[in-house]
């Protein structure tokens, strides 16, 4: 054999064994990540929806379609993960440029992870969440044979119909918007337009939607970590007010129990332990702040709140900044490229700090958007309970995490809290490059997250200036109910 055809064969061996290689390392990670959500699920999911007895149809289907729930979950949670491990990668690879251990860590895994979770975003958002749905709602044609199959197939035909529908709909839209003989011929082409523009709008929904729910999230989370930490009171005698309240807990308790009307009073059952209830809830959250250490009552509380008005601080500032990039320069705006070039250059001015900062950042921003999404009055409903979520329910998390986690990385890229930019079918979406669109975008963000921030700071100043000088306890003013006029 020639020297040169040895060599070839050397060249498309590597090329062989790297590819084998990124199969099973994205294998594995997609394991890791269906395992943890099938866990996630089953503590979540209703027991008695997948209790079979005597080989039951519906639990059954309703198995199948837990499968493809956790296979969307899984995705949802890689593309959280996406663009911090990218950026995490990076960094790896500038600091150890040269080491054989991680040399398996290189752009064409990155490049091929980005494709994957597209991939995976698309097929799981325009087939297996439609046809989950579909799949528990069926029943088989009318006069067909019952069983699986027959639900199999309603739920095809019901599926191709809806995806005739979108299509249709999706023609109309571009045909609109696209007013010419060229776009009308790039209709067409089914995988090249249709769906990046389909999916172009859903990512365009999902990235108004973190910019809705984040800055609500926010807002949120810091009333959350006031309910979870042990508040610090200014000028207050705890043991004094655990006193008080164990009295009057037994004086309303001695009135329940003797059951008897003075002659002066009537004697309400029902109002009493409603009485009852709230200075049980009262007495339990003083007993929890002085079971609390000094330290976690005068430390704990104060650094959280002082981390999260850090970090929405510096996201404010970091979008801020951005504003003022985009007005300068051209370059600021979000971009995609088909080429990760890894280990070559920080994505951050501050180098590893800032890397962190910004994987940091980006999961801060991800669990807020989460926070206020469900606290939302509009979808509040959806919010999961323990043991006790029907599948229906599921699946509809499932769709609404999907979609704002794979707009996560187009949301972070388009506020510039990273400087990566996105991989793959990621960088098509077509309202990427309208400057007017990033940059009102940017300006929204910044001024619903400095409004919820400084409205949420005062009134949490205000309550405690309240409670520090006992003004909260002042009786309000009562509205008179009678006229002047007339006599008690």
């Amino acid at each position: 054999m020639a020297p040169v055809e040895h060599d070839a064969l050397a060249v498309r061996e590597q090329l062989f064994h790297e590819r084998v290689r990124e199969c099973i390392i994205c294998a594995l990670l997609f394991a890791s990540l269906y395992i943890l959500c099938h866990f996630i699920i089953t503590h979540f999911k209703k027991q008695t929806d997948f209790a079979a007895v005597h080989d039951d149809e519906d639990a059954a289907v309703n198995r199948i379609a837990l499968g493809m729930c956790t296979f969307t979950l899984a995705v949802a949670l890689g593309a959280v993960l996406l663009l911090p491990f990218s950026i995490i990668s990076n960094e790896v690879l500038l600091s150890f440029p040269h080491n054989y251990y991680i040399q398996w860590l290189n752009g064409s895994l990155i490049h091929g992870l980005w494709n994957l979770v597209f991939l995976f975003s698309n097929m799981s958002l325009v087939f297996l969440m439609p046809f989950a749905y579909f799949f528990t709602e069926s029943e088989g044609f009318a006069g067909s044979k019952k069983g699986i199959m027959a639900r199999v197939y309603e739920t095809s035909v019901v599926l191709l119909l809806l995806t005739l529908l979108v299509l249709g709909m999706v023609w109309v839209a571009s045909a609109i918007v696209g007013n010419n003989a060229a776009s009308r011929q790039s209709l067409y082409d089914l995988w090249e337009y249709y769906l990046p523009y389909l999916y172009s709008c859903i990512s365009l929904f999902g990235v108004l939607l973190l910019l809705l729910c984040t800055p609500f999230g926010l807002s949120t989370m810091f009333t959350v970590t006031g309910k979870l930490l042990v508040k610090p009171r200014l000028l207050e005698d705890l043991d004094e007010q655990l006193s008080c309240t164990r009295f009057e807990e037994a004086a309303v308790s001695r009135r329940i129990a003797s059951g008897k009307a003075s002659c002066w009073l009537n004697l309400n059952v029902g109002l009493l332990r409603e009485q009852l209830l709230a200075i049980q809830s009262k007495r339990r959250k003083l007993e929890r702040r002085h079971r609390a250490s000094p330290w976690q009552r005068n430390l704990g509380y104060p650094l959280a709140m002082l981390g999260l008005l850090a970090l929405t601080g510096i996201s404010v500032l970091i979008v801020c900044f951005h504003v003022l990039e985009l007005l300068l320069d051209d370059a600021a705006m979000p971009r995609g490229i088909q080429d990760a070039p890894l280990g070559q250059v920080s994505f951050s001015i501050f180098g590893t700090f800032g890397a962190a900062l910004q994987v940091v950042l980006i999961f801060y921003l991800m669990l807020s958007s989460v926070v206020g999404f469900y606290s939302s009055p509009l979808f509040t409903r959806l919010l999961p309970e323990r043991q006790d979520t029907p599948l229906t329910k599921i699946i509809g998390n499932c769709v609404s995490l999907l979609v704002l986690s794979s707009a996560l990385p187009v949301f972070s890229r388009t506020l510039g809290i990273t400087r990566f930019d996105l991989l793959g079918d990621f960088g098509r979406f077509n309202w990427l490059g309208n400057f007017y669109i990033v940059f009102l975008y940017n300006m929204g963000f910044a001024a619903l997250t400095t409004l919820c921030l400084v409205k949420k700071v005062t009134w949490a100043v205000q309550e405690e200036l309240l409670r520090a000088f006992g003004l909260h306890k002042l009786p309000l003013p009562v509205p008179r109910s009678r006229p002047l006029g007339e006599r008690c």
